[in-house]
């Protein structure tokens, strides 16, 4: 009788503890994708979106996150884009966006006046490049907090990233320059806010910018501020082949 109850016993366990009872594949649609919206974008939803076309489906989804992707044939899909312009047009405040890691992308003076997240889709930075024309001041110009990561941006003579106000976060980056520039056209971060360039309708408290985990190269100064911002906090570590930059860039 003692051997036949442990039996059952262990059959209880194993039964109660088998993966089908518990499998997170259990869960509808609509619950798996309000859990992967707690994820962060890179790379916690893109590693997501590597498990299994279900999830990939549901880790992409436009409710999620917008696409930057040229190779679709058609963009009545619904959240593709064949363009950065387009995509942060049709962006609502807090969305994030997925550059396709799938050559290079062209931005010329794209205003982002709304908090967006802006990040490559490659599994290194230098797989998803954004590059600024000559003829342009720069690639891209943020009037609000947004956040850069993942991304190559390269301007041919211009700055990069134009900051004018709000928070910019700047993460695992690669930024570009003409490797002998004008002081005052070729820079890779270039900031004028706190300057009175923009109305004050536009400005937002908090100006400010941070660097991390980021290569910086070309141009005359890694950074140009104007106005009351000041770089600050500096820290640099020196690889074999590149220089990875954290600083941040706030009042004085």
């Amino acid at each position: 009788m003692e051997v036949e109850e442990l039996e059952k016993r262990k059959s209880r366990k194993i039964t109660s503890s088998s993966p089908s009872s518990a499998l997170i594949n259990n869960l509808d649609d609509g619950c798996l994708m309000h859990i992967f919206s707690f994820l962060s974008p890179i790379p916690d939803r893109y590693n997501t979106a590597l498990v299994c076309h279900r999830w990939c489906y549901l880790a992409c989804h436009p409710r999620l996150w917008l696409r930057v992707d040229r190779s679709v044939q058609d963009f009545s899909e619904p959240g593709v884009f064949p363009n950065i312009e387009e995509a942060v047009s049709a962006a609502r405040p807090g969305d994030t966006i997925l550059i396709a890691a799938d050559g290079s992308h062209l931005a010329s003076n794209i205003q982002i006046k709304k908090p967006l997240c802006l990040i490559g889709g490659g599994e290194l930075p230098d797989e998803t490049t954004v590059i600024c024309l000559r003829g342009s001041d720069s690639a891209l110009e943020f009037l609000s907090t947004c956040k850069l990561t993942n991304l190559t941006v390269k301007a041919e003579l211009g700055c990069c990233l134009l900051h004018r106000s709000g928070r910019l976060i700047i993460d695992e980056c690669i930024l570009q320059c003409e490797s002998n520039p004008l002081d005052y056209l070729s820079c890779p971060i270039m900031s004028t806010a706190g300057s009175g360039v923009f109305p004050s309708n536009l400005k937002s408290d908090g100006d400010s910018i941070s660097v991390s985990h980021t290569r910086i190269e070309g141009g005359a100064k890694a950074v140009l501020t104007s106005g009351d911002l000041a770089l600050q906090q500096v820290r640099v570590i020196y690889a074999r082949t590149s220089l990875y930059f954290w600083f941040d860039v706030g009042c004085r």
